[in-house]
């Protein structure tokens, strides 16, 4: 009973300390892009919360979007509805 309480206890401390120190145990391709998760539609613009481009490491070179109510989808970099997007929020961005 003493080991399993002191495992517990390890596991408690290792998963508060963890999440003080903001590490993250996920993979870090969980922010790439696979096929499955391209959209060929154009998305409105007025349902674009943000948008980010895929790290480096990814075999995929894409922008995953992230819609209004969260959802998350990826858009191919040069598909021609998103760089109009773009240079939209380019130039709405540099405006203000």
């Amino acid at each position: 009973m003493k080991v399993f309480s002191l495992a517990l206890l390890t596991l408690l401390l290792a998963a508060l300390w963890t999440g003080s120190q903001g590490i993250s145990f996920r993979s870090p391709y969980g922010a790439c892009c696979y096929k499955e998760m391209f959209v060929r539609q154009k998305i409105p613009a007025f349902l674009i919360r943000s948008y980010q481009k895929t790290p480096s490491h990814c075999s995929r070179k894409a922008v995953r979007v992230e819609l209004l109510k969260g959802k998350k989808f990826c858009v191919d970099w040069e598909e021609g509805w998103f760089q109009q997007y773009r240079q939209q929020q380019e130039s709405t961005s540099t405006s203000t």
